[in-house]
């Protein structure tokens, strides 16, 4: 099968898959085990069956709230795990803060496999990290091809020493916890 048919047959599948969730309401989870094997064809991230992926709720979107979680005003993505974008990082009083905004990734099958993200639109949302939260960067934030972990010093000065516009092409997993604190994040290996 050629390059670019595989390519549109992806396009479609995801499509396809992120219609019927759209319409059914349903966020994949449906309490059975993914095939492992199986490549994530969705633009947003794989949970396990105690995540939930959410998106900051919309005006006048009907929303549940989560009785573990602050205010959705307070922390927006309590309890959660998201795919974003970071336009900056700092430290305040000992406390590390991240400038996020949801975004999409994409797959790419030419001319090699990879992940390309889809950035988001609107402005970046102040969220903190949590003391022990735990830091995985590949290429080109980290050392290597493969996550490694690092400090929340190492990651301030790593991504503030990125330019904007090699800031903008990388994408992270963060995972909140019922506070609205990060609790772990791991960015998007991008060569």
């Amino acid at each position: 099968m050629c390059v670019s048919r595989r390519r549109a047959v992806l396009r479609c599948l995801t499509a396809l898959a992120f219609s019927a969730m759209v319409l059914t309401g349903c966020n994949g989870g449906g309490g059975g085990q993914a095939d492992a094997t199986a490549p994530e064809t969705s633009a947003t991230p794989s949970t396990s069956a105690d995540e939930t992926v959410s998106r900051p709720p919309t005006p006048g979107a009907n929303t549940d709230p989560d009785d573990t979680s602050a205010s959705n005003s307070e922390a927006p993505w309590a309890g959660t795990k998201q795919f974003v974008q970071i336009e900056d990082a700092r430290t305040s009083d000992g406390q590390t803060y991240l400038s996020v905004r949801p975004a999409q990734k994409e797959a790419m099958t030419h001319p090699h496999e990879a992940w390309v993200v889809v950035p988001g639109e609107g402005s970046y949302t102040t969220v903190p990290m949590a003391e022990d939260a735990r830091i995985l960067l590949s290429v080109p934030l980290g050392d290597g091809k493969h996550a490694a972990s690092y400090s929340q010093a190492e990651l301030v000065s790593r991504l503030t020493a990125l330019s904007s516009s090699v800031r903008s092409g990388v994408g992270y997993d963060l995972s909140f916890d019922g506070e609205g604190q990060v609790t772990r994040l791991q960015s998007l290996y991008t060569s």
